[in-house]
């Protein structure tokens, strides 16, 4: 063992091998000296449980794969093939090309983000999608923080904080990552007044717990889950009578919420924004990366008075969005104020996606795997997912491929360059092209390919 551990080479020797003192010279002499370390221990703890001393080149190999590893970024790009459409894991909704386009040339320079070009003089960050927001939405005013859980959690703490909140039970939902709206509702400092059954709330519920401690209504919507038979909720209009009968604010918080009816793409109606803005909701929440289709994004509409407490509020700046993500979210917008989101948004265009074209990409995909294995096209179901509409699914055509392990294949596909994710049904490794881009089939095929072999 001990003439083993001394045939091991120093640090110095190590890093004047070619391979590694490329390396340093294109990135760092430190992270290769560290690299080199590490891959000398493991080779030294190989040694002491009897292997013997590898050769140079493979510690030098060791060190190599070592430094890559400490360059590779943690966040990767990665081809959905699941058939989730807003895949929360994934990093939900894709962007438009020409909003990544915008992020891309905001985050290039300088820009007007807090400088009024006009005035001369510093302005506001939040008038850039404000304009926008309103015109599609009619609400009086918009404010736009960096999630829906921050935008909540604002105007609670901004209207209700030592004060009461009153919220039916059967809304009391538990969002991505074990956060719970009664969480929120604590933390911004609101006490929370549950009424109503699990099931079933009444207009009377409201009105009985309505005292001189009531600061608010919230309506918080089942984005993600359903209560279904014996029910009954409070429409949001009638909870906007009542909020005017006690001069109280009604918050509706959708969740994902919606400039589009999902209705029209063969899917259960989810309730729009313009929907909560003309049934007079004081202020209206959702998210700018689920069904919006943009950057992540929480976003706020409603009346002036209200806004206007938000925007003096110290919280809003410490959740404030940064130039890439407003100038995203306007490039967005504007697909929707062109008309064009069905077919701009990747989140729409791929829930307008017809069986028979997807039928088509799968077949194509199928011929081209064909000598690589055993290969299929059968019938399946994709779903919209991000917390949106819950058991709601759209009928697909998937690519199933039959191997002795399904679970080896996906492994090797979730960690080669790009990463593929698909899913696992049946002894059967599945791909779904619903969600995978046009311009990612090439790279999709060929990662399969190598990965049967």
């Amino acid at each position: 063992m001990q003439k083993e551990l001394r045939k091991l080479p120093s640090v110095d020797k190590l890093l004047q091998e070619k391979a590694i003192q490329a390396l340093a010279e294109a990135h760092s002499h430190e992270l290769a000296v560290e690299a080199a370390r590490d891959a000398l221990e493991s080779a030294r703890q190989a040694i002491l449980e009897g292997s013997p001393c590898p050769p140079v080149s493979q510690l030098a190999t060791m060190t190599v794969t070592n430094l890559n590893r400490r360059l590779q970024p943690t966040l990767r790009p990665v081809i959905n093939a699941t058939g989730v459409i807003i895949h929360t894991n994934l990093g939900r909704a894709p962007l438009s090309k020409e909003t990544r386009a915008a992020m891309e040339k905001a985050a290039r320079g300088y820009s007007n983000l807090e400088y009024d070009l006009e005035a001369g003089k510093r302005g506001s960050r939040y008038v850039h999608a404000e304009e926008l927001l309103r015109q599609l939405t009619e609400a009086e005013a918009a404010l736009v923080v960096n999630n829906n859980a921050g935008a909540v959690l604002l105007m609670l703490t901004a209207l209700a904080h030592g004060r009461e909140a009153i919220i039916s039970r059967s809304q009391l939902i538990e969002i991505g990552g074990g956060f719970r709206i009664p969480d929120v509702m604590r933390q911004s400092g609101t006490r929370l007044v549950e009424v109503g059954t699990t099931n079933r709330t009444h207009r009377r519920d409201y009105e009985e717990a309505i005292g001189e401690e009531t600061a608010l209504l919230l309506r918080a919507h089942h984005s993600n889950f359903r209560i279904v038979g014996f029910t009954h909720e409070v429409p949001l209009v009638e909870l906007v009578e009542l909020g005017h009968k006690y001069t109280l604010p009604v918050i509706d918080d959708l969740g994902s919420g919606t400039l589009l009816d999902t209705a029209d793409y063969g899917l259960a109606h989810e309730p729009t924004i313009q929907e909560s803005i003309a049934a007079g909701a004081s202020l209206v929440s959702c998210s700018g990366d689920k069904l919006l289709g943009g950057p992540q994004a929480g976003i706020i509409l409603g009346q002036n008075d209200l806004m206007a407490q938000l925007r003096g509020h110290p919280l809003t700046r410490a959740l404030r969005v940064d130039k890439t993500t407003l100038a995203g979210l306007q490039a967005t917008l504007v697909h929707y104020l062109e008309g064009r989101a069905p077919e701009k948004v990747p989140v729409w265009r791929m829930m307008a996606m017809s069986v028979e074209a997807i039928e088509e990409r799968a077949q194509a995909w199928a011929s081209l795997l064909a000598e690589a294995g055993k290969v299929s096209v059968v019938d399946g179901r994709s779903t919209v997912g991000g917390g949106s509409l819950p058991g709601e699914t759209l009928p697909t055509k998937l690519v199933a491929i039959q191997v002795p392990s399904p679970d080896d294949l996906a492994r090797r596909l979730r960690l080669g360059q790009p990463a593929v994710v698909g899913r696992i049904e049946g002894n059967r490794f599945l791909l779904d092209p619903r969600t995978v881009m046009p311009e990612q089939e090439g790279t999709l095929l060929e990662r399969v390919k190598l990965a049967l072999i």
